[in-house]
């Protein structure tokens, strides 16, 4: 009777126990993804962390846990871990036993997987009755879980003093290092602390906390899993102490993230931690300098070309928080400058309006209330396409862009990526080419790398698919990204052959005359490479390719505050360079021959050769050179038989008249023209008698008659008076250029009028008409 009353508690308490795990829940979710925002490079290195939502240092789990620590938490912990079903019904015993004769709670019996039950139910307070429900949860989390992932909850979210949680977070916080860089001194010190977290208390629990280690590491050396030598060396190792601050690497891609929607994340980047910290030396050395004239902001992008991934990610310099450091001026859109120019000079190479040596007009223009003007105020009358992209010259690239289509550039920009253009392409209008839209470092970036790949992925593709849309996709982050896969051709956008024309301007070294100190920036290897200014002087920008990297450079004030001397090619470009040096650089691939054809050009117009060149060359070409124009510069004029003059037959005798190809520009380019270039020689005037047509009657001054001398008092405010000039034109709407002392300051058309403030002294007035007739007025200012 005895027996069967046994065997019925036995089998009820079975029974009770088996109804218990199949309907007693656990936790759903087990843990709350509550986990700090942690960023690693691509080798596991952590570049920076964000605090989880209710201030812990909480790290997401590892994909593994170091042996000493596995090894050191089992022995102190939970010794046949890998044995019992989640409870120790021995352990726990002892443990009761332990407690009845101290007459206190000291011991309780609890498994690694009993500890996880009440981590994971934010333990509650030790009843029998919890325990009871532990052992059942426990036993329950051994049959859906292996012992490994069992551990791993265990070793993630387990207390280590504080609002440290987790090995990881506690290897950092305690000891600077990643959890697999600990030696076994410290995994045992870390090992011990989930017991008694409180210990980490600097000045206070060291002894208690060193007896706890020294004990586990004896139990280790005992157990053959570490030397007597280990032994002695570990114990002498320090305790955890104050907190170490996480590393700082990557904070602004680390905010990025966690904007993108990657929070409470362990995220593995495609960065190089080397590199990035190589880079923030350079750009520290760098802004020292610049911060002296009130510039305190910058950003340096490296990106592996062929697959986009992200290498270096400054998103500014820590200059403090009043300067708006933690802005991420990599994301942040600015106005571009001069950084769509490349793309344009490709697109009309494509379009057969230029080939590369061509000359394009570079005369003072203005387009309904837009007066563009180059970087350093001067014009050059004409110039040949790639110089003036390598020059960076503004004039002829808006007139280019007139004649390609603005309304045609802005798609095509956003086709090859610039998802910034939010507003129809008529709100930017031809200030489109000179930093009228707005982009960012990861654009632009992207964009130039997707003209590479074109290039460099052409020769590799069958005849059938030369172009693919997919060569053009955004940079990226994260590691195993995969990009979003755009559907049509390219075929239409760039060619292969005007993108290594634009790659091979921008390779040039030559820029304007008051940059100076070039010859610093030579390299042995390759380096096509885009400067850009914005208006105001507020962006200064630097992009480059060396055929494996593309490194973008930004600097000036996160506030758009302008400087004086935010110049891309002053500022961004010395700091790109030398990104440069640190990294491995690759060749330029060529271009397959059947992209380009042999073509007689006319030398000084680079276009195709007319019958009139004398000068010529032969030149490798885009093949869209066929269908540009013969060269219109060079005309056949008839002269006297001095060759002085210029006649016809109406005023000069055929027989005795002198036939000459001339090399000629529309008069105002060459009114600006021969200023550069000595040996332009103008078109010879027409003999007296057959042309009167010259500046007088077509010219004239109306407003000051009297300009030997000119009075220019001051206005009510003390503010410097200005000197009113107005000429009549015979022609109505003709257009007049007007020039002081030689430096262009304007145009007038039907009304010539022109306000001035010349400082005391002789000064000339020169003004130009469209045809090149010229009036100079040469006056004195006496007072102002």
């Amino acid at each position: 009777m005895k027996k069967g009353w046994v065997k019925r508690i036995i089998l009820g308490t079975l029974a009770f126990f088996l109804m218990a795990i199949i309907f007693l829940p656990l936790p759903d979710p087990l843990f709350e993804k509550n986990y700090s925002t942690i960023l690693e490079s691509r080798n596991g290195e952590l570049l920076a962390g964000k605090i989880s939502n209710d201030e812990q240092w909480r790290f997401p789990a590892a994909d593994s846990i170091p042996e000493n620590f596995k090894k050191s938490i089992l022995l102190f912990e939970d010794e046949y871990f890998f044995s019992h079903p989640g409870f120790n019904p021995i352990s726990m015993l002892k443990a009761a036993k332990g407690n009845l004769v101290s007459g206190k709670m000291k011991r309780g019996g609890s498994t690694l997987s009993m500890q996880v039950i009440r981590l994971a139910r934010k333990n509650k307070s030790r009843t029998l009755f919890e325990k009871s429900v532990e052992i059942v949860l426990a036993t329950k989390l051994e049959i859906l879980y292996s012992k490994e992932e069992i551990l791993s909850f265990y070793t993630a979210h387990a207390p280590f003093g504080g609002n440290v949680v987790g090995l990881s977070a506690a290897a950092w916080r305690y000891y600077g290092r990643n959890e697999f860089d600990l030696s076994w001194g410290e995994a045992a010190a870390l090992a011990v602390l989930p017991n008694s977290p409180a210990l980490v208390f600097p000045g206070k629990n060291e002894i208690k906390l060193k007896k706890k280690r020294d004990f586990l590491l004896s139990k280790l050396h005992k157990r053959n899993e570490i030397d007597s030598i280990t032994l002695f060396l570990s114990k002498e190792e320090k305790l955890p102490g104050k907190p170490y601050p996480l590393p700082r690497v990557a904070p602004r891609l680390l905010t990025r993230s966690i904007s993108e929607g990657h929070g409470n994340k362990r995220l593995r980047t495609t960065l190089d931690k080397n590199l990035q910290v190589n880079i923030q030396e350079k750009l520290k050395f760098h802004m020292e300098s610049r911060q002296a004239n009130q510039i305190f902001n910058a950003a340096v992008l490296v990106v592996d070309i062929e697959s986009g991934e992200t290498k270096a990610y400054i998103g500014n310099f820590d200059s403090g928080w009043e300067h708006g450091q933690e802005v991420d001026v990599i994301t942040a859109n600015r106005s571009t400058g001069s950084l769509l120019k490349p793309i344009l000079y490709a697109a009309t190479i494509d379009e057969a309006l230029i080939s590369p040596k061509q000359l394009l007009p570079d005369y003072p223009i203005f387009y309904d209330g837009f007066a563009p003007k180059n970087f350093d105020k001067k014009y050059r009358g004409a110039v040949h396409a790639d110089e003036a992209l390598t020059r960076s010259l503004n004039v002829p690239f808006v007139m280019l862009l007139k004649e390609y289509g603005y309304e045609k550039f802005h798609q095509k920009l956003k086709r090859l990526g610039m998802s910034s253009l939010s507003r129809p392409a008529g709100h930017y209008g031809l200030s489109l080419i000179l930093g009228g839209a707005e982009s960012n470092l990861w654009q632009l970036t992207s964009m130039y790398a997707g003209m590479y790949r074109t290039l460099s992925r052409y020769c590799q593709r069958p005849l059938t698919t030369k172009y693919e849309a997919n060569d053009y996709f955004s940079n990226s982050y994260l590691e195993n990204t995969k990009h979003k896969k755009r559907t049509g051709s390219l075929e239409n956008e760039l060619s292969v052959a005007s993108i290594w024309s634009a790659f091979k301007a921008m390779h040039g070294l030559t820029r304007p005359e008051e940059f100076t100190g070039w010859q610093n920036f030579s390299s042995a290897e390759p380096i096509s490479w885009k400067t850009g200014t914005s208006f105001g002087f507020r962006d200064a920008w630097s992009i480059g390719l060396n055929g494996k990297y593309v490194v973008g450079v930004w600097m000036g004030n996160a506030d758009g505050e302008g400087r004086p001397g935010l110049i891309g090619v002053k500022t961004a470009a010395p700091l790109m360079f030398s990104v440069f040096e640190l990294l491995e650089a690759r060749a330029f691939p060529k271009p397959p021959a059947t992209e380009f054809l042999d073509f007689q050009i006319c030398t000084k117009s680079g276009q195709r050769a007319s019958e009139h060149c004398e000068d010529i060359k032969t030149m490798k070409l885009p093949t869209t050179a066929r269908i540009t124009k013969s060269c219109s510069y060079h005309k056949l004029l008839h002269l006297d038989s001095s060759g002085k003059f210029q006649v016809h037959s109406r005023c000069y005798s055929v027989s005795e008249m002198a036939h000459k190809s001339w090399f000629t520009l529309p008069p105002v380019q060459s009114w600006y023209y021969k200023k550069y270039n000595s040996d332009y020689s103008p078109v010879p005037e027409f003999m007296s008698g057959c042309n009167s047509f010259g500046t007088k009657g077509f010219m004239e001054l109306i407003y000051p008659r009297q300009t030997t001398k000119l009075y220019i008092p001051k206005e009510i405010d003390g503010s410097q008076g200005k000197a009113v000039f107005e000429v009549a034109h015979q022609t109505s709407n003709e257009t007049i250029y007007w020039h002081l002392d030689g430096e262009y300051i304007g145009q007038t058309q039907q009304e010539h009028q022109m306000g001035v403030h010349p400082e005391q002294g002789w000064h000339i007035f020169s003004l130009l008409d469209t045809q090149g007739r010229e009036l100079n007025i040469r006056f004195e200012v006496i007072s102002n």
